[in-house]
């Protein structure tokens, strides 16, 4: 056994293993931490697989921004568990079902690839440029950013929509809030800003 195949069982391994204790933890901190785990690990299989920028990209976009803004939310959050695990029995065939399907698409893909092991197509390598290789960060920088810029635009254009959506709905303006205005701040005058006051003698304001 070489080095890189001891790697590759190490890291499936560690990845499979912790991807059970995320369903399995029951502390919903302690799972976030076992699905790092698991995408560290998924980073580690696609170094061994050649494939560096998706490895990174894992590492810094999920483990790095989303898995680190669960754990914030779960951990801010007071959520009372016990209640919402007490409808768990109700959903239990419909999660049987799907866990089946899911079951009998993985061991018919298992039992194809044994069967006809040609029909599994090998990665192509990235293309040529002046009689060398690009590396994949390259041939992904020119295929997203010629082949498809349009596409690409267009899914930055909704990802934008999106966010500007979920903002006009979730922004609401309460009566009483004091917020500043800075337009008004600038406009005031002496007139509007101070106001005298006589005050009797021995009396307050």
């Amino acid at each position: 056994m070489n080095a890189a195949a001891a790697f590759f069982y190490l890291f499936s391994g560690v990845a499979i293993a912790s991807a059970f204790l995320v369903v399995a933890s029951r502390n919903p901190v302690h799972s976030v931490l076992f699905l790092i785990l698991t995408f560290v690990n998924a980073a580690g299989l696609f170094l061994l697989m050649g494939a560096e920028f998706l490895a990174m990209l894992l590492i810094v976009v999920y483990v790095g921004a989303v898995m680190v803004l669960f754990l914030f939310v779960v951990m801010m959050l007071d959520v009372d568990f016990a209640e919402l695990r007490q409808g768990f029995q109700s959903y239990l065939p419909l999660g049987a079902v799907l866990a089946g399907v899911l079951l009998v698409e993985l061991v018919g893909f298992v039992a194809f690839y044994l069967v006809e092991p040609g029909t599994v197509k090998q990665a192509a390598p990235a293309a040529p440029a002046a009689g060398a290789l690009l590396t994949n960060t390259e041939a992904l920088g020119r295929v997203l950013y010629t082949q498809y810029v349009y596409y690409f635009q267009a899914a930055g254009l909704v990802l934008l929509v999106a966010m500007i959506g979920a903002i006009v709905l979730t922004l609401r303006h309460k009566a009483g809030v004091k917020r500043q205005n800075i337009a008004d701040q600038v406009a005031r005058t002496k007139a509007t800003a101070m106001e005298v006051k006589k005050v009797p003698f021995r009396q307050g304001v």
